[in-house]
């Protein structure tokens, strides 16, 4: 268990915008910061982080929540293993209880197989440095590569010894269970004849290649071979599962995210040696997409960081047309993209190895060509004077320029594809018609083709309630967070007779704080607050509210469950939204809610108070409708709760229909 003065100490040194900012590229709006969601895949930032508050919220997805939440929902991490990566990035010595076997057990599935994947990490850079057979293999291979010492050490590059079971031995004997080594596929699990199993070491004989989430924790393995077997791939990842999923992950991202928000362009090579050789010689803002075909979700993954992504080739004319398919996947995500080509017989590995920084940044720069005008060069090539080839490079050519959602973007590259290949503009404005119009048509087909798989009777459209009783208590929820401490005027009303004898409100005016206010009236009317959430939120809040002078969200905040931190976010952060519509731009004035604190409080608190008589009006009238004997008395009761009903609400200005 971690101590309460480390969990103190984490709260009030993490900032918000600090550790989101490693994972989302956030800009500045108003006293607040914007970004792209990192749960939902959108084109118009919604995702809001306040440093004045400690909070953020996903107006798109509903999530929200402080720093911890935050690290939780993106990186599915549990509450302890949130402090702990907030202790480790603010340098937070973590002072721990000793934890019971019975609490060891309870570790999960997924944290078991993250603790296996790096209890390997610190196996194999064990095994290279330390070992004979280590510095001799795999420390030679990397110095040849020309890795320094230090690239190799911050990297976590490794050895796995040429021997069957050294790698699973290892763990075993380190009290790791052989279930979840299986599942990480470290080790090769096969059952022999007598129901014996026996063991293997994946990655037998291999340099290792740690590949890191966003967070820095060890997903899974790329592994080289360095012997002579024919047989075996030259190139070995860990298999799919439960953490690692090879489509989702781009080598390099963890030691690459701040320095891609930071130029806002993302490099994106092939290997892995060539994101460390250019990593090495200062170009910080490189990932991989690890050997395989890119992915939406990877491309993704750099969109949170940046707009901008520069796709390097090597000198290999014939990987480049294979690798175009990935440049209309990037456009589709509405990203800019440009492409570099290296000389004949260069990679970024070499090429970054061979040049000095300077020479290498100089390179990128020049030789960085709009995509429209690598993809029409290296198509013309291709096509050359025959007329059926140039055709169909100028349909390949407009079909990628459909991939752009943006409209303007896609006149502006008709207008340069229209110069580079000589045809006129209409032609092409034609053709890419013709493609939004199959394209659409295509849509249409697939949508009636699942409507007619799952076909049902349609039903009148379901209009939503809204749930007036839940938006009331969320209101004194909401009142308490931002207005609590503040000291008001209130209009009390007071149950009188007037000389008539009928029943009248009278105003009395009393100062008080917001809370005490709230309080005592819900008190007052014998007031519970019917959903459970709001319920625990609002005695925690009246007893913080009560025993301290100053009342800090975010303190309050860390001392709430975690499940109910999202809710406190998320009201927080509709009141932001109200702040950042910026009305006096455009000529509206509306009026502040901090000069009307009292009549907020009074008219919520007034309409909770009708909404129970309205709902205890009608359990009366049921009452009589079920009752067949003398209901005088319960008439009574409801004429009386009619008249004061129609007294609250002349109150209010309300019209009861």
């Amino acid at each position: 268990m971690i101590s309460k003065t480390t969990i103190d100490n984490v709260y009030e040194t993490a900032r918000v915008e600090e550790v989101i900012g490693d994972f989302v590229q956030l800009k500045k709006s108003g006293s607040n910061f914007k970004g792209l969601s990192p749960f939902s895949d959108e084109r118009t930032p919604s995702f809001m982080v306040s440093p004045v508050k400690q909070i953020w919220k996903d107006f798109s997805s509903g999530k929200g929540g402080n720093v911890v939440a935050f690290l939780m929902e993106h990186e599915h991490f549990t509450y302890p293993e949130a402090i702990k990566y907030l202790a480790k990035k603010y340098n937070i010595e973590v002072e721990e209880t000793e934890q019971t076997d019975e609490q060891k057990e309870q570790a999960n599935e997924r944290e078991s197989m993250f603790l296996v994947s790096e209890y390997a990490q610190k196996y194999f850079t064990e095994t290279l440095w330390e070992s004979e057979p280590g510095k001799a293999i795999g420390l030679s291979y990397f110095k040849e590569r020309g890795f320094t010492d230090e690239t190799i050490k911050k990297f976590g590059l490794g050895y796995s010894l040429d021997e069957w079971e050294a790698f699973t031995k290892s763990a075993l004997d380190e009290a790791y269970q052989l279930e979840f080594l299986e599942k990480t596929g470290l080790t090769i699990v096969k059952e022999q004849t007598g129901g014996e199993k026996r063991t293997f070491d994946r990655f037998k004989g291999r340099v290792m290649f740690p590949i890191h989430s966003m967070s820095g924790r060890v997903l899974g393995f790329g592994g080289r071979i360095l012997g002579n077997d024919k047989k075996a791939a030259k190139y070995l990842n860990s298999p799919e599962s439960e953490i690692y999923h090879k489509s989702k992950v781009l080598y390099g991202i963890y030691f690459a995210k701040q320095a891609i928000a930071k130029e806002d362009n993302c490099y994106l090579v092939e290997g892995y040696t060539d994101v460390i050789q250019m990593y090495q010689n200062g170009v910080e803002n490189v990932v991989s997409s690890s050997g395989t075909a890119l992915t939406p979700e990877q491309i993704r993954l750099i969109n949170r960081l940046t707009k901008n992504i520069t796709v390097l080739f090597d000198g290999d004319a014939a990987g480049l047309r294979a690798s175009l398919r990935g440049i209309d996947l990037i456009l589709e995500q509405g990203m800019n993209v440009k492409v570099c080509t290296f000389p004949e017989g260069e990679d970024p590995d070499s090429f970054a190895k061979n040049n000095t920084y300077e020479d290498l940044v100089l390179y990128l720069e020049e030789n960085a060509k709009d995509f429209i005008q690598f993809k029409t060069s290296l198509l013309a090539k291709e096509a050359a004077n025959d007329p059926i080839k140039r055709a169909d490079t100028v349909r390949d050519i407009v079909n990628s320029i459909s991939k752009i959602p943006d409209r303007i973007q896609k006149e502006i590259y008709i207008q340069e594809c229209a110069k580079i290949m000589q045809i006129s503009e209409e032609v092409l404005y034609n053709t890419l018609a013709q493609i939004d119009k199959k394209q659409v048509t295509d849509a249409n087909k697939k949508l009636k083709q699942e409507r007619k798989t799952f076909e049902v009777v349609k039903n009148d459209p379901v209009v939503e309630k809204v749930d007036v009783l839940y938006e009331l208590e969320r209101k004194i929820i909401e009142v308490l967070l931002l207005y609590g401490n503040q000291e008001q005027e209130f209009e009390d009303l007071v149950l009188k007779e007037n000389e008539e004898g009928e029943l009248v409100l009278e105003p009395e005016v009393v100062e008080a704080k917001v809370y005490e206010k709230v309080f005592l009236d819900l008190q007052e009317d014998e007031i519970e607050l019917t959903n459970e959430q709001f319920r625990v939120i609002y005695y925690k809040l009246i007893e913080n509210l009560n025993e301290n002078e100053t009342f800090a969200v975010n303190t309050f905040m860390t001392e709430l469950d975690q499940e109910m931190v999202p809710e406190i976010s998320s009201i927080l952060m509709e009141e932001e939204q109200y702040v950042l519509h910026d009305w006096e731009r455009k000529d509206i004035y509306p009026k502040e809610k901090e000069h009307g604190i009292a009549q907020l409080v009074g008219e919520t608190i007034l309409t909770l108070r009708c909404n129970l008589i309205k709902n205890r009006i009608q359990k009366l009238q049921e009452q009589t409708q079920d009752h067949n004997g003398d209901n005088t008395e319960v008439l009574e009761e409801i004429v009386n709760y009619l008249q004061l009903n129609k007294l609250l609400n002349a109150k209010l200005n309300r019209v009861l229909s």
